[in-house]
């Protein structure tokens, strides 16, 4: 963007972010742009490493869907479409560049982790009460989500939603969760963290879920691929050494992965079937439905002794 400013010029790269306008996998509500807007403003406020937002337009009228406007963030960000397992810069870098990137994630996870949510006036994202709600509330949701399917829900996702249910814990602690906490949303600068983005799925609730939604979606992304998969990129920390470090840098022990793994496999296969819904992506994709969820399904059936 190029303007006039006191009579100087200016010149600045800026990002539009507004709701898909095809296919949506999500109900309508959850492209809540003024809610993202108030939330990343609030964040980079509190010191987070979000893009800096300047404009909100709530009236459709005048573009033809709600949106706000960011800042451009200088750098790269570790691809999905070739995964950052096989190729990119990550893909490319040496082993401490590489554990650089690693880390730095994870300390980027830890400061929103240990954020004080309630003093950055994050509460209109929804406080679970005491007890299980937490999961009550992400479950039902999922399952909202599918419904949009109007097909059954699979018997391997109906079993893994009763033993969620059934094993749900009341969280430790309530954070701020990111909720889609994966390589493929930071963007990278100098092999640290720059930014961190997509807060479409953020929401109050145990920090836990974050950690096992990025040890699933390293997996979904190497081994756990339905099509090609291959093995996890060398010179990455393991889970094991990646938990030991999150707990120092919050000063918490992680005590339910597994139960988050589970939720996080079963998220993703019934975002899967909605993915597979979309007759564009179909088309392009070549994949049959079913395709790209059979893996989490064995996951599921893996992890649950099913």
């Amino acid at each position: 963007m190029n303007w006039q400013q006191n009579g100087n010029p200016h010149s600045q790269t800026f990002i539009l972010r507004w709701p898909p306008s095809g296919f949506r996998v999500f109900p309508d509500y959850a492209y809540d742009m003024e809610g993202q807007y108030k939330l990343i403003q609030k964040m980079g406020a509190a010191g987070l490493s979000v893009p800096p937002v300047h404009w909100l337009e709530t009236d459709a009228s005048v573009t033809g869907a709600p949106l706000y406007i960011m800042e451009r963030v200088a750098g790269w960000v570790p691809s999905d479409f070739p995964p950052y397992h096989i190729d990119g810069p990550l893909f490319g870098a040496n082993d401490d560049d590489k554990a650089s990137v690693w880390w730095s994630i994870i300390q980027a996870l830890a400061d929103i982790h240990t954020l004080d949510w309630h003093g950055a006036g994050l509460d209109f994202l929804g406080v679970p009460k005491d007890g299980i709600e937490f999961m009550q509330k992400q479950i039902a949701y999922y399952e909202e989500v599918f419904a949009l399917n109007v097909e059954p829900l699979p018997e391997i996702l109906q079993s893994t939603r009763d033993w969620l249910l059934k094993n749900a814990l009341a969280p430790k602690h309530l954070s701020l969760c990111w909720g889609d906490a994966r390589l493929g949303n930071v963007i990278i600068k100098d092999f640290k963290v720059a930014a961190v983005l997509d807060w479409e799925m953020a929401c109050i609730g145990d920090p836990e879920s974050d950690l096992g939604w990025f040890a699933h979606m390293d997996w979904a992304t190497s081994v756990g691929r339905s099509d090609k998969p291959f093995p996890r990129m060398s010179g990455l920390p393991e889970m094991s050494e990646t938990i030991k470090r999150y707990e120092e840098m919050t000063g918490r022990t992680v005590e339910n992965l597994h139960y988050y793994e589970v939720f996080a496999t079963w998220r993703m296969a019934i975002l899967f079937t909605r993915i597979e819904q979309d007759e564009q992506y179909i088309a392009k994709s070549g994949n049959a439905k079913g395709h790209i969820t059979w893996t989490h399904f064995e996951k599921l059936k893996s992890m649950l002794n099913l």
